[in-house]
């Protein structure tokens, strides 16, 4: 599976983390960055992001802030993206087979790396289990900004 991943200032080393962990399962990763602790503005990176797995339809996206809600916000303001805020695998699984969802959203504040590796381990066995979630999903797709 191929990744795109961004975070903050709060998520640098969670995201270094999940970069290497990633690899080593034999992901293909593009780190958006940034690479240093200095202060960044979240929805710069999940803009980046946002951006980038909507014109590469076969890659999923990864945000990591300190909370992993300002990322989720920032990016689900883009049509097509389907940002989930994750804190354990079940709410992984359901993001991906429920809500079709294409970035995962989670906060270095919030969930350690044992957590993280099982959250991504969800994510990525997930598939979207389509039927009565597809009326749904489109329902999403098809709301207009007020």
């Amino acid at each position: 599976m191929k990744f795109y991943i961004a975070t903050d200032h709060a998520g640098i080393d969670l995201k270094d983390y999940t970069v290497e962990l990633l690899k080593e399962k034999g992901h293909e990763i593009i780190d958006l960055g940034p690479f240093s602790k200095d202060r960044v503005d979240y929805p710069d990176y999940a803009v980046k992001v946002s951006q980038a797995v909507l014109q590469d339809s076969d890659a999923q996206g990864i945000l990591i802030c300190g909370s992993g809600i300002g990322m989720s916000m920032a990016a689900n303001r883009h049509v097509g993206i389907r940002a989930a805020l994750c804190h354990d695998a079940y709410t992984a699984t359901v993001a991906r087979g429920h809500n079709d969802a294409n970035v995962l959203c989670f906060g270095e504040r919030i969930v350690g790396k044992g957590v993280t590796e099982s959250i991504l381990d969800a994510w990525i066995a997930g598939d979207f289990d389509g039927g009565r979630h597809i009326q749904r999903v489109a329902k999403i797709e098809a709301i207009q900004p007020a």
